[in-house]
This record gives structure tokens, sequence and C-alpha cells, in this order.
């Protein structure tokens, strides 16, 4: 019986031994891990520090895995690792480490690596007594890395040698797009600079460059990788110049017993550090295991991301005889594709801002263009892929296998086709390619919500509305099926509230709200819950202002303005909320529904009250449109902000809504945010008055409302609907479908029937009774318990709950 010995748990190590038993191994398979877990997702490093996410891989049947285990050495005479390990086929998967640049204070209390798990908790034990971060490198996973910080609450700067972020994936004009991005989300960009060294005693004080000495408590390393080739190196296998152990198409070493595979493997002189090359390489050495001639000649290079919010993709080469290019630095959007002299052949392409095109053209690389170039730049432009063009390249996955596995398996869903060939299973990128395919092989795929339910968000609104049903249960019974989930609760929560007005605790309703709604607060990171009252437009009272900051001293509440001109106030544990806002309540003060996808707020300048370049009453007009919308239930949650002049101090037109004043009136522009692809709103109407505008806003909302698919927000809704903007004004100001007089009905009913959630909550003793810590001790929590914050405004320190 042949045994099989995998060094290194990671993504590779786990692929390669679930080869090994999909394809029927009758031999045993070990791995030996050093770390104390199995094997987990290292693409989704992020999601476990600022989401708590398992990342764990499901344990493989028949697959024994020695954790936390070292290997230190290998005796390729006597086929033994550690001396006391036997094998017959030996399996490097021993991946890359970190490099830490040789400068001085590398070693210092705060200085870490990104590059496991336990790399991340020792991030974030050191994030919670910091204030600002430095992450030094700007590739794929320093940016990772800057996110990680970012969401960890700490000032983040980024320190990258290259003259732009992510120079191994786009160009100059790529990078300063992407750097605008970033800088947008706070993050303070250093490009063009090197680390001089780590200032500090014992502990990270700060981190020097040549131009200048960046104040921080945390510094994390993420300035490339170096391949992990010290056990090889050892026992005599050939290793590359500048490290790598040398394989050939086989994987095989330079010891015929010893494969390689993954960050460690050199092949051809190159070593892979993407997702897709490392799992072809698994593939490829559990073929030849078996006694197959799979062979691996090298790899799609190709990369979509999501980073810090902002998409990046980029697919083929990074030059060519000729190039398309298109800029738009106003809506931080960059994309240019290289073709051949001819400009017949695609060559390559970069995205920055809007990867669109990513899923269409990737496969055309190193074939004739489907179209014209600025076709396929700019819109959807319906190709037919080749059989052999990779869908999935993470996986090796091509359309012809997707076909195939259709007609085979008789597959229906995207789920189905996940589960049979792998496609779609690691960055999740070509998931709406796999639904076209779907579609184009004549399976229907649905628009229902989720498995209890066969109709969409849309058409769920309607039945509600036309049949006057106010329950869930009502409604699953007579239009759906089982008993409902997280996905279709919410949603039907949310229709309900929209249509009805009424209490989202008022009985069945309470049970079908998330955890946010549950509590009528949002959720922290430390289990703790805001506070958010409702400022109209910003403006407010000095007494009101007092009693904020008496509540925020009273319970030890961490304060802080927001960008939307409120004050949030952060860490009340759930059984303080109701005492919070009766205070809050009796001064005046609503919910501010920053908990809800409802309207959150209607930022403002000054306006013509103030400002000399003001032309209208911009304060007074965002605190009527506050004032006639809080409350208002929809898919998602709703933006807007009102400027005083062209100026556009309020940024308008980044919101869902947005108005701008003008000498004759006001300009609206709909369809706007600032989410995870930053879109300009587009201008609806202009130069309407003031009662033309209110009409107008309340149509959009009510039809975004009535139409809009489930979480979508207002950008991506105007963008699916089919005729756009222009058809979108048919609707609302010619009323082309009849309906503007049902829309102008339902904001009516909204607007006076709306009640302060929060005070509705203080007067009715079953609702405050969910305001507890502990279900088993509802009452006041014991003294005996001490609660401590990880963050305070003055010197945060890392802290624990304590019970004597």
């Amino acid at each position: 019986m042949t045994r099989v010995l995998i060094i290194g748990n990671g993504p590779t190590a786990h692929r390669l031994a679930s080869a090994l038993t999909d394809k029927g191994f009758t031999g045993t398979v070990t791995i030996l891990g050093e770390e104390p877990r199995g094997a987990y997702d290292r693409v989704a490093l992020t999601s476990y520090l600022t989401e708590g996410r398992d990342l764990a891989y499901p344990e493989i049947s028949g697959v024994e895995v020695i954790k936390g285990v070292k290997a230190t050495s290998i005796d390729p005479q006597a086929k033994t690792v550690n001396g006391t390990i036997p094998y017959d086929v030996l399996v490097l998967a021993t991946g890359s480490a970190p490099f830490v640049p040789p400068v001085s204070g590398r070693e210092l209390d705060g200085c870490h690596v990104y590059r496991t798990i336990d790399d991340l908790d020792a991030i974030r034990t050191s994030a919670a007594r910091a204030t600002t971060g430095v992450v030094v490198g700007g590739g794929l996973l320093g940016l990772e890395a800057a996110d990680a910080l970012r969401g960890l609450g700490l000032e983040t700067h980024i320190v990258e040698m290259s003259p732009w972020l992510m120079p191994r994936q786009v160009d100059e004009g790529g990078g300063a797009v992407l750097k605008r991005h970033v800088e947008a989300l706070g993050l303070t960009v250093h490009t063009s600079s090197g680390v001089l060294g780590i200032e500090g005693h014992e502990k990270v004080t700060g981190l020097r460059t040549p131009d200048t000495l960046i104040e921080a408590q945390v510094v994390v390393f993420s300035a490339g990788i170096r391949p992990r080739d010290e056990l090889a190196r050892a026992a005599g296998l050939a290793v590359g110049e500048r490290g790598g152990i040398v394989v050939d198409d086989g994987m095989r070493t330079s010891d015929p017993a010893i494969y390689a595979v993954g960050e460690c493997a050199l092949h051809e002189g190159q070593v892979y550090g993407l997702v897709a090359p490392c799992m072809t390489m698994a593939e490829t050495a559990a073929d030849r295991i078996m006694g197959g001639a799979a062979a691996f000649t090298g790899a799609d290079l190709s990369t979509k991301l999501k980073l810090l919010g902002v998409e990046v993709a980029q697919f083929g080469a990074m030059s060519g005889a000729l190039d398309v290019t298109y800029l738009d630095p106003v809506s931080g959007v960059y994309k240019k594709l290289f073709v051949s002299d001819d400009a017949s052949t695609l060559l390559g392409g970069i995205c920055v801002g809007d990867a669109a095109p990513y899923a269409t053209l990737r496969p055309f690389v190193g074939a004739a263009l489907p179209a014209a170039p600025s076709d396929l730049l700019f819109s959807p432009v319906a190709v037919e892929l080749p059989g052999d063009a990779p869908v999935c390249s993470c996986n090796g996955v091509t359309k012809n296998d997707v076909t195939e596995a259709i007609k085979k398996h008789d597959l229906t869903d995207v789920a189905g086709v996940k589960s049979c060939t792998r496609a779609g299973t690691t960055c999740g990128s070509c998931l709406p390619l796999l639904k076209k395919i779907l579609t184009e092989s004549g399976v229907a795929t649905g628009t229902g919500l989720c498995e209890h339910f066969a109709h969409s968000r849309a058409e769920l609104f309607k039945i509600v509305q036309v049949r006057g049903i106010t329950t869930f249960t009502q409604l699953i019974d007579e239009h759906g099926t089982g008993r409902g989930c997280d996905i279709c609760k919410p949603v039907v929560a949310s229709i309900l509230a929209s249509l009805n007005n009424g209490h989202v605790l008022e009985g069945e309703q309470a049970a079908l709200q998330d955890t946010n709604d549950h509590f009528l607060a949002n959720l922290q990171r430390n289990g703790t819950y805001s506070i958010v009252p409702r400022i109209p437009g910003g403006e407010i009272t000095p007494e009101k202002l007092i009693v904020i900051g008496e509540v925020a001293r009273d319970f030890g509440l961490y304060t802080k303005i927001t960008g939307g001109q409120r004050i949030d106030l952060f860490g009340a544990r759930v059984e303080e909320l109701p005492r919070i806002w009766r205070r809050l309540v009796d001064a005046g003060f609503e919910s501010g529904h920053a908990y809800g996808k409802a309207l959150r707020t209607v930022k403002s300048c000054v306006g013509s009250t103030w400002c000399r370049y003001g032309v209208q009453d911009a304060v007074t007009m965002a605190i009527d449109l506050e004032l006639r919308y809080r409350g208002l239930r929809a898919p998602h949650k709703l933006k807007s902000a009102v400027s005083g002049c062209a100026r556009e101090c309020a940024e308008a037109r980044s919101k869902d809504f947005g108005i701008i004043a003008t000498e004759k009136g006001w300009n609206l522009y709909v369809g706007g945010n600032g989410g995870f692809t930053p879109r300009h709103a587009d201008l609806l109407v202009q130069d309407v008055d003031t009662e033309t505008l209110i009409r107008t806003i309340d149509r959009f909302l009510m039809f975004y409302v009535r139409t809009a698919d489930r979480l979508q927000r207002t950008a991506a809704w105007l963008q699916e609907l089919d005729g756009g903007l222009e058809r979108l004004r048919e609707i609302l100001v010619d009323d082309v479908l009849g309906i503007c007089a049902d829309l102008d009905a339902q904001m009516a009913a909204h607007v006076v029937t709306y009640a302060d959630e929060w005070r509705a909550t203080l007067d009715d003793p079953v609702k405050l009774s969910r305001f507890v810590s502990f279900v088993n001790a509802p009452g006041t929590p014991d003294p005996s318990i001490s609660f401590t914050t990880e963050r305070d405004q003055i010197k945060p320190e890392l802290l624990q709950v304590t019970s004597r």
C-alpha cells in the first residue's frame, strides 16, 4: 500500500488530498501541519479578522491530519520525515513565508506579518491598544491588511516602494485611480517610499520613511513572500538560485519520490503566488501519483478582486502593440485593453473601479476580439464563449466542463454546477458566468427569493400590497413553503414595514428582524451597541448637544461625529439601551434608524443661510426631507444630501438621491452611492420648484421600494432597470404606467402614520422585555461582573471582562 505524506496543511495540500481521494486512491494519505488547526481558507483571512468568519475547510474522509507538528528534516534514503514518519511518496506543500525587510526595530512588540490566523490574532491584540497602523507593501495582500486595520478602527497608512499601488497587477494609470479610491476611504498612501526603520522601545511608536515619521503603534509587513524551501535544501533537492524547489511538468523534484506543489515550487523559473496555479499543481501531482500523465505547463494569472471595496481586475498581458484606454477620474474608473498591432487579437486588460468587462473578456485572451474594443469596455456584449474558454481559472474549469456537467447530471442551478465542477468555489468571481452558461444551456434560472418563496422581492411586495397581507405566517402559508429563513424573513419584514408602517418589534414582526433591528441598534465588533439619534440636517440646539454629552459621559460611551452630520455613541450594552434612549427621547431626540434598511441622513451644507455662494436654503430643505422620509423601510439603506449651490459641498451626487440648488430651483440626482462600486447619481429633473422636487422624490423612493431586489442599492437598481434613466423619467414624471397617484398616496400614508420606534418601545413593557444581556438574569446585571470596553477616546488599551 502506497503511503503518501504531505508536508504542509494549507489550501494546496488540502486540494491535493481531496484530489487523491476523489480519484479513488487506495493508499494512505497523511498531512503534517505545523499549525495547531486544520486547513483553512487563507484567501479570506481578512474576513476572519473583521467578521469573525469561520475559514476552516471540511475534513477529508480517510485522510490523517497531524496538527501542530513541524517538519524539521527529510531523509530521502530512508524515506522518513523527522526521523520517524515514513513515506513512499512525499509532497512538499510548505508554501511561502512573508518577507520582512531587514530594518531596525522589526522585532518590536507591535510588528506583525499577515499570513496565518495566529498572525491575525496577534494583530487584533495589538490593534486594541492602538490608534494608528502602517502596512509596509501596497500589493494584493498589503491592501487586504490595510483593509483589516481600517476595519479594526485604526487610522491606516500604506507604504509602497513602487511609484503606484499593486504594481504587478495594474499599470501607472490604474494605480493612480486605485490610490484615489483608497485615499477616499480615509487611508494615507505613501508611494515611492521605503522604510528606514521602526521607532520605539520594546513597543512600536512609529515608522520612519525617507520623508517622514509616521507615528503608529502597529506595523504589518506585507512586502512580498519567499518560498519555504529550507527542508528541500537541507535534503539536497535542487532549488532555484532565488529560491523555490525545482519541479518538472509533473511537479516532481530532483528526487523522483518527492513532489512539490504550491508557493514553494519553482516551475520553469517561476514561483506562483496565486490560488489558481497552486490548485492546478495539486491536481497535476495527484494525477501523477495515481499513475497518470497530467502536466503543469504554466497558469492563467488573471485576477479579479475587490480590495477596500474597489473592484480590480487584470487578465492576460499588461502590454501590447496597441491599447484602448478609458479614464473617468470623477467616478474613479480606469479600463485598458491591450490588443495586437492589427487590433484583432486581445492580449490583455486592466480594470479598476469597474470590473464588469472581466468575465466576458478574460476567456478571449489570445483569441480574436468578439466585438469592437470600445464596445467591450463600456457595455455588456452578447458573445458566444468558445468551449475551451476558461470559466473558473482558480479550479481550471472550462466552459465545456460546465456544459458537460449540466447535461450529464441534469443540473438546474449554480449550486449544482459548483458541486460537480468546483467552479465558483474559490474566489467566486465566475458565478455570474456560470449562471449565464446555465441559461445558454436551456436551464431556466429562477428569480425566487429563496427556497421558501418562488417569487422575487418585487413580486412579493405586490402580493402583500394587493392581498392586504399583514403577517409573515399568512404570506408563507398562502404563497410559500416551509418556515422561512434568514434571507426571506428580513425581506418580508421590510415589505410589511414599508406598506403598513407598523412597529418592527410588534407581535410576529419582532421574530423576523436581524440582529440590528432586533434591538433597534447597531451591533458592534465587541458585542456592544451604538446609539444614533436623528439630527435632521445636522442642526442641533445647545440644550440637545449637552444632553448627548451627558449621556455619553454617564454611560461611558465612545462618541464620534459622523460624515452624515450626526453623533454616534458607541459601547452600550443591551440592557442600557432603554435607559439611554429614555433620556434622549425626553430631550426631544428620536431614532436615527442607523440600524435599519431605511433612510439614514439627509446631509446638507449651510446653503444660502450662511454661505456667500448659496442660492437656496439647503438646511431647511434637508431637514424637511429627512423628517418626511424618516423611518421609510426599503430594500437597502438610503442616503441623501442637499447642496446649496453648484460647488456641491454636501456631495449630493454620491447619494441615493441628491439635490443641488440652482438659480431657478433644484436639480434632483438619483442612483448614486459610495458603496463597493462608487457611482455618481444621474440627473432626473432639472430646475424644478420645491413642490415638484418633493413629489418626484416621493415617487422615486416608492417605486424603488416596490420594485428593487433584496438588498439592492438604488445605483444597482437603476442600472438594471430596463430603459434606464429615461424609462425612470417616463414612469415618474410622465406617468406612462399610470401608477403615480398610487405612489403619491403611499408616501402620504407613510408621512402621516410615522411614529418613532424608540418612543413606542419605551412605552411598551412587552417590547422592553427583550433588552437583556443575559437571558437567565433579565434584571440588573450582577454587580460582581465588571464590563470594560476595548477602546476609549484618550488612551486605548486592551482590557477584559472579569468576574470576582
